[in-house]
């Protein structure tokens, strides 16, 4: 089924998006035409979400087809169903669409990041296989399929690790056990991965990892890629939730580091780029550095999520979205990147305890407060909050700008402090639900 708003400027060759991501209908319509995007998005996916009632007012979309891309043969498939289609570009925006989008570029002969480096790039102990030859620091891992392969890879080893899953995103299914009696219930925790409204309702392939714990700073590099070589490069700095479970509580661009550092970080994902063979677009490579070594955690072929790149464009400034979509049509670059940020922005989640929510106050308060451009918190009276088991999970956050990476994060903490969420403990409501 698809939504098609009837015919086309024959000029006009269509960009490919792979993967609906409501933030970029805004930068689509900034940069491309009216009735230039085709939006590709699983069936399953499209239905969930309302994709179809989301994107009819977009002028820029020109059809949105439902394909269940996540299977494999479906580029193929796709192509030979659509060969006349002579698209301009194909742009992967999720996780789950690198290696279609990727797949489909070759077969359309377009810029892409290979085929092949996508299929590593989406499996983490492929790339820890293939980056650990070439030279870059990995913490040790095994394949593990049973709470008993966990125990005896803790076994094997001193201190904590991580459990996680090797083809999931936004850290579904990962959690950092400390103690071997944490294990069982670990396992039990992280083999439920359910994304919702995000995949398909089909499936996925169970595949896990425990890997030795590392411990130290956290950085990301979002790197503009073109014919292999680096184009733009930024190091963000990243501070993780409490707790066991890794996800991000803050974004700070560019990361408060020296610049030996952001260099050193800079090289070791120009390695991961050459390493598994990345051609054209962006990577988004994660790392933690401990005693001076940065300690590769895993590497996406696509834009980094959490409002990165908009932070970035604030803070440097610069039309990295404009100049992807360039590296994707094959193009050379009319603008000038920059290599050094003039401002900074800085991203805060907001933090509650689980429980039933009861009242949330002082988000318009934060919204005016100083340097603040997003503020928003996705919950409401009466919701339950669970706890944090994956980053789809945060309930909240600000952006900020400031003049520099001290001053946004301190900007952000303070505006995320005036938002106050009252909750009724999670106990205390299952005692009122039980009672007569």
């Amino acid at each position: 089924m698809t939504f098609d708003r009837g015919t086309h400027p024959a000029a006009v060759r269509p960009i490919v998006v792979v993967g609906f991501v409501l933030a970029s209908l805004t930068s689509l319509t900034d940069i491309h035409p009216d009735d230039s995007v085709i939006i590709v998005e699983e069936p399953d996916v499209i239905r969930k979400r309302h994709v179809h009632a989301k994107v009819a007012g977009a002028t820029v979309v020109r059809e949105l087809i439902e394909w269940e891309f996540h299977l494999a043969g479906k580029a193929d498939e796709f192509y030979h169903t659509h060969r006349d289609l002579d698209p301009a570009a194909i742009v992967p925006l999720t996780e789950y669409a690198t290696p279609f989008a990727a797949r489909l570029a070759e077969r359309y002969n377009l810029p892409g990041a290979g085929y092949a480096a996508a299929q590593i790039l989406r499996d983490k102990a492929l790339l820890r296989q293939v980056s650990r030859a070439a030279g870059i620091a990995n913490p040790d891992m095994a394949r593990v399929e049973s709470a008993a392969d966990v125990h005896a890879f803790m076994r094997a080893g001193t201190g904590s690790i991580v459990l996680k899953p090797a083809n999931r995103q936004a850290s579904v299914g990962a959690m950092v056990i400390h103690d071997p009696a944490e294990i069982d219930q670990a396992w039990a925790d992280c083999i439920v991965q359910d994304e919702g409204v995000f995949v398909p309702d089909r499936p996925m392939e169970l595949r896990m990892l425990a890997e030795r714990f590392v411990s130290g700073s956290q950085h990301s590099v979002e790197m503009l890629v073109q014919g292999g070589a680096a184009l733009f490069t930024n190091v963000t700095g990243t501070q993780l939730f409490p707790g066991p479970i890794p996800t991000e509580l803050t974004h700070c661009i560019p990361a408060d580091i020296p610049p030996e550092l952001a260099e050193l970080l800079g090289e070791q994902t120009r390695k991961v780029v050459d390493a598994v063979g990345f051609h054209d677009g962006i990577v988004h490579c994660e790392w933690i550095v401990s005693d001076g070594v940065p300690y590769l955690v895993e590497c996406a072929g696509r834009f980094a999520g959490d409002g990165v790149i908009e932070m970035i464009e604030r803070a440097y400034p610069v039309e990295l979205v404009r100049a992807y979509y360039s590296v994707l049509k094959g193009e050379r670059l009319s603008m000038k990147l920059p290599k050094h940020a003039k401002r900074a922005s800085a991203m805060r989640f907001l933090m509650i305890e689980p429980g039933i929510v009861e009242d949330v106050r002082g988000v318009e308060d934060a919204a005016k407060a100083e340097g603040v451009f997003m503020c928003d918190v996705g919950i409401k009276p009466g919701d339950r909050f669970d706890g944090l088991r994956s980053s789809w999970d945060r309930v909240g956050d600000v952006m900020v700008n400031g003049d520099t990476p001290a001053e946004a994060l301190r900007l952000a903490e303070a505006a995320i402090g005036l938002i106050q969420v009252d909750l009724r403990p999670l106990a205390a409501d299952q005692e009122v639900s039980a009672s007569p």
